[in-house]
């Protein structure tokens, strides 16, 4: 099969021969081998793991997204990755990464609240004046 990991601003793997992708989706981990048929599934935050002949088993760390497997082509689009060998060590810097990122989100989107609700109440009061 061939894989690739698309981010929104670059790809992030391009991997060809691959012999098996394993992912999360929120029914549980489901495997793919090459025959498979074709399907899409949304992805959760989790792990990611493929094989290949040359580098053996490979994990990427991902933030979600949508997977996508027509014929022997195999898409996987999602906002943030990380590769590791290491799970130990690849589920510490998901824990750096992808929670530090999701705290300044979620401040930021406190932030955008409260300041629509702000304009939505003072256009309310110059409607009424």
């Amino acid at each position: 099969m061939n894989l690739e990991v698309l981010l929104p601003f670059q790809v992030f793997a391009d991997e060809r021969g691959v012999s098996r992708i394993v992912a999360e989706t929120p029914d549980g981990s489901f495997g793919l081998l090459p025959h498979r048929l074709d399907c899409v599934a949304a992805l959760t935050p989790g792990i990611l793991l493929y094989e290949t002949e040359a580098a053996g088993e490979v994990y990427v760390a991902i933030d979600g997204g949508v997977l996508v497997k027509a014929g022997l082509d195999v898409f996987v689009s999602t906002r943030r990755a990380l590769r590791g060998t290491d799970l130990r060590q690849l589920r510490d810097a998901i824990e750096r990464e992808f929670m530090t990122v999701d705290a300044r989100e979620r401040d930021l989107r406190s932030v955008m609240a409260k300041l629509e609700t702000g304009f939505l109440r003072r256009f309310a009061e110059l409607q009424h004046d």
